[in-house]
């Protein structure tokens, strides 16, 4: 049994490949071109040992992005991505989905990401959702989300409450997850469970390059939630995972291995929270 199963591209690469660097046994499924950029991307799964199902769309270029990282280590994101490698609900093998004990999904490719979460709820694997905007077809998604954990703007967009503390109480009710979050940066990142709100405030670091820190965030919190830990631990490891990764440059910059981020949460300062 795989521990994570992460579909259907982007930013999931770098959640999947840092929980196999954690030990876990993961899977990734998506689509590439046939260029330089999708060698780069298959040698970084090989090296991770992740299980790769790949498909190669001819005479196209891989999705790109190009980011722009300002001197304080924050940074803007250009993406394209060829329509050609968006993957289809029928593209899809139900047996990699339910044969899993969690599944981390993003917002592209909406209606695969359904199914794939659709799979996973009939099978009881815990369905993680890691978002930015509201995609056409998202609140069917939603329906099936256990753990849903979004930028901080998402929660106003779908609610149209601004306020994270009405907002995020609206998110789980109306769709039914067991967890609602929001990823603030340096504020680190708050949560409600049906009942209260949990938080975990952002660990001081000398920040290199912010990229890629959202996505370890998931990685940690599904590294913690397969680990059976309470939540409130979950979150600080997060927290403490995404910042050691912004300590150095590129969305892989510094995977730290468990024993660095404890340390990190056991003697690092850490910044006011929301």
């Amino acid at each position: 049994m795989h521990s994570l199963k992460v579909m259907p591209g982007g930013q999931v690469a770098t959640a999947v490949i840092a929980c196999a660097s954690w030990g876990l046994r993961t899977r990734y499924i998506g689509k590439l071109g046939d260029d330089s950029a999708a060698g780069v991307h298959r040698d970084a799964f090989s090296s991770a040992a992740v299980e790769t199902h790949i498909t190669t769309v001819p005479n196209c270029s891989s999705a790109q992005s190009h980011i722009i990282v300002d001197g304080s280590g924050e940074r803007a994101v250009l993406w394209h991505r060829d329509a050609r490698l968006a993957i289809a609900p029928e593209e899809l093998n139900r047996e990699w989905i339910t044969s899993a004990r969690a599944l981390l999904v993003d917002g592209c490719d909406t209606a695969a990401a359904t199914q794939a979460a659709r799979w996973a709820r009939e099978a009881g694997v815990p369905v993680i959702a890691d978002l930015d905007d509201v995609y056409p077809g998202i609140e069917t998604l939603l329906n099936f989300v256990d753990y849903l954990i979004v930028s901080r703007d998402f929660p106003a967009q779908i609610s149209g409450k601004a306020d994270l503390r009405e907002a995020l109480p609206w998110v789980q009710q109306r769709f039914g997850s067991r967890l609602a979050a929001a990823t603030l940066g340096t504020e680190g990142v708050v949560a409600w469970d049906g009942q209260q709100f949990w938080s975990a405030a952002a660990y001081q670091v000398p920040v290199v390059d912010t990229t890629g820190a959202g996505d370890i965030f998931h990685a940690a919190f599904i590294f913690g939630l397969l680990q059976g830990w309470p939540l409130q631990r979950m979150l600080d490891f997060a927290c403490a995972a995404a910042a050691l990764n912004c300590t150095a440059a590129g969305a892989r910059g510094k995977i730290a291995s468990i024993g660095e981020i404890e340390r990190l949460m056991a003697d690092g300062e850490r910044y006011r929270g929301l």
